[in-house]
């Protein structure tokens, strides 16, 4: 039993409640790749770790989470020995924190195990110092690290992320990494707010998904120079920008956490924030962020942005966001050189809810790694997806909201007032596009995506339902809530009829398989999918090792039960779909699938892959449509049955 799976356990519960939904047993250990009786034994350890509450309970429906989840995921056992990974980390601690070494036998008795446990726990601390330049030297009963005081620190944050949950930061989380005894947690909460107080007088943007980050370093920073542990001398000059952010830095330090950092560390630091967390401020002009930039940053990114503009037909092309993109990516090649990558704990929500924008960033990540040769992950990815959807959001286009129609009889300036209200509060998902103020209104001749009334209809069949949606003549806050939900049922609807249109051409009978073998990993995988498409013509051999380099820059699974493996650049042929089912789950990158769909897009359906990417993607985010479709879809013919089904609602 595991605490990384118990937590795994947890996570996945904590995500299901927000929807109010319980989860069965064997539906999680399918997602986890376990028995339902491990999932039993999970729920029991999770819940001793918060003894008398409850962290997930039980009942008829299955599992979810209690009132005390957030809890036990930041609860580390009750000794240092409580699971192996603790163990290794208490032992690292030690060793980080002993110059001389430790005494084998000593750490092995505080630790309550055999000598043979600790023995085997060394070889683990071994494996773990890979590409950290730090070895680990034995002499008789003695232990000890080697390596610069840099090393150790990047040490420290790779057992501090270890610690965090999803990316997010948990002091206590980072407590356990520096000892009991390192700053407390009161005195970060002031030290951030002023930080960001004054880098945002400064005229800076503040990232507040990688400050965080930025945070942990400094306790680092603080912990190691408070133990007399600062960081090897710098005789390089900090460049004005620097020299401000670390002064900046500097005081806090000393206000907050009561110490003195040395030039060094204050060099570092005011390093990562200049290259992790900040921006240049909305009123800055582009000549100065361009006064920033690289040349060849600015040409590699604007050549990429203009080549995914052509491939996705995304409204990217905008010189504020290359200019912003490329000082992001210049910040983020620094990075590169030191290792230093920034977590990003949107990762996985923004690749399941935003499929089409995150693969929008996967392609500009290509694109740099092969120009830049920076070596990007997942999280670094979804930063780019954040730039990237920031603008689309901006540059959205007007047609993409649904009309209306407002039915209000007149009475003095009634209707002028209710249509005010309903540009105020509705403005961003529908436009009015008529207002009819006589009580007998001819019905049948509104056209418009909704009909908002305040009086009731004729009875007939001249409209569907779903357009209409009565409200009162003064704007109430239910009536906001039943146009929104409205229009939402509109939006999808229309999406995914034409989904079920497009997916109904594009499946091919003799891709699909059930019963996928995990053995093989992703790469086998997508070759046995790929195989039959090859045979009938739509993609060749080189189709395929391209959507396995694609699956390398970034996993493909967009939610917990599918994943849509695809190469970059669309080649086939024509659009195609093979389909392989996993029963039980599959490993897919960092989680686990049931259905693994290899899309091949022609040329001639550019158009069509951001529908058919984001939608099929929301059709498998639906647990309870999964299910249906897994179950009941033994062959091809009743699992598209079963598909167009879900679609149809």
């Amino acid at each position: 039993m595991t605490r990384a799976r118990q937590d795994r356990l947890l996570v996945l519960l904590v995500l299901l409640a927000r929807d109010g939904e319980w989860a069965t047993a064997s539906t999680l250990a399918d997602a986890l790749g376990v028995t339902p009786r491990s999932i039993r034994s999970y729920v029991t350890a999770v819940n001793a770790r918060v003894l008398p509450g409850t962290a997930i309970e039980s009942g008829p429906l299955g599992y979810r989470a209690g009132s005390e989840a957030g809890s036990a995921l930041r609860t580390n056992g009750t000794t240092d020995a409580a699971t192996p990974r603790d163990r290794l980390h208490t032992l690292v601690r030690a060793l980080l924190d002993e110059p001389e070494g430790i005494d084998v036998f000593e750490t092995a008795e505080r630790l309550h195990v055999s000598s043979a446990t600790l023995d085997a726990d060394l070889a683990r601390v071994r494996s773990l110092l890979g590409g950290t330049q730090l070895t680990l030297e034995r002499s008789a009963s003695q232990a000890r690290l080697r390596g610069t005081e840099g090393a150790q620190r990047r040490l420290l944050s790779r057992l501090a992320h270890d610690e965090m949950d999803a990316g997010s930061f948990d002091l206590e989380a980072l407590r356990r990494t520096l000892g009991d005894a390192s700053v407390g947690a009161r005195a970060f909460g002031p030290f951030k707010t002023d930080l960001v107080t004054r880098l945002g007088a400064l005229g800076y943007f503040v990232n507040e998904y990688g400050i965080a980050d930025v945070v942990m370093h400094i306790a680092i920073s603080a912990d190691r120079t408070a133990q007399h542990r600062p960081l090897e001398s710098d005789t390089a000059s900090a460049s004005p920008a620097s020299a401000e952010v670390g002064a900046i830095l500097a005081e806090l330090a000393e206000a907050h956490l009561g110490v003195a950092l040395g030039t060094a560390d204050v060099q570092h630091l005011s390093s990562l924030v200049l290259t992790r967390v900040v921006a240049p401020g909305a009123t800055a002009p582009q000549m100065h962020v361009r006064e920033r930039l690289d040349a060849e940053v600015e040409q590699a990114v604007r050549a990429i942005v203009e080549a995914a503009a052509s491939e996705f037909l995304v409204d990217i092309l905008h010189e504020d966001f290359i200019l912003r993109l490329a000082l992001h990516v210049q910040n983020l090649r620094l990075r590169a050189r030191e290792d230093a990558w920034s977590r990003n704990p949107l990762t996985r929500s923004l690749k399941a809810s935003y499929p089409m924008i995150f693969e929008v960033a996967v392609y500009i990540a290509n694109g740099l790694h092969e120009s830049l040769g920076i070596p990007l992950l997942d999280d670094e990815i979804a930063y780019i997806a954040m730039h990237v959807g920031g603008r689309l959001e901006r540059s959205r286009r007007a047609d993409q909201l649904l009309t209306a129609t407002i039915v209000c009889p007149g009475y003095y300036e009634l209707h002028e007032l209710l249509r005010s209200s309903v540009d105020r509060s509705l403005g961003q998902a529908i436009e009015v596009t008529g207002v009819e103020t006589r009580v007998d209104p001819d019905w049948a001749s509104i056209d418009t995506d909704l009909v908002l009334t305040t009086i009731e209809p004729p009875a007939g069949d001249w409209m569907p339902g779903d357009r209409l949606v009565r409200i009162q003549p003064f704007l109430t806050d239910g009536d906001v809530e039943r146009v929104q939900a409205a229009a939402g049922r509109i939006r999808r609807g229309r999406r995914l009829a034409r989904l079920r249109t497009e997916l109904e051409g594009w499946f091919e009978e003799s891709a699909f398989v059930r019963g996928l073998d995990p053995a093989g990993g992703e790469d086998d995988v997508i070759r046995l999918l790929g195989e039959p498409l090859v045979a009938r013509g739509v993609i060749d051999d080189d189709y395929v090792q391209r959507a396995i380099q694609r699956e390398h820059l970034s996993s493909t699974a967009f939610t917990d039960a599918l994943a849509v493996p695809h190469a970059l650049g669309m080649t086939a042929t024509r659009t195609a779909i093979a389909v392989g089912i996993a029963d039980p789950s599959i490993p897919w990158g960092d989680g686990r699938v049931q259905v693994v769909a290899l899309v091949a897009f022609s040329e001639t359906d550019r158009e069509a892959f951001q529908t058919v990417f984001e939608q099929l993607v929301e059709v498998f985010s639906e647990r309870e449509s999964v299910q249906r479709i897994l179950r009941r879809g033994t062959d091809f013919a009743t699992f598209l049955d079963e598909l167009v089904a879900v679609i149809d609602g």
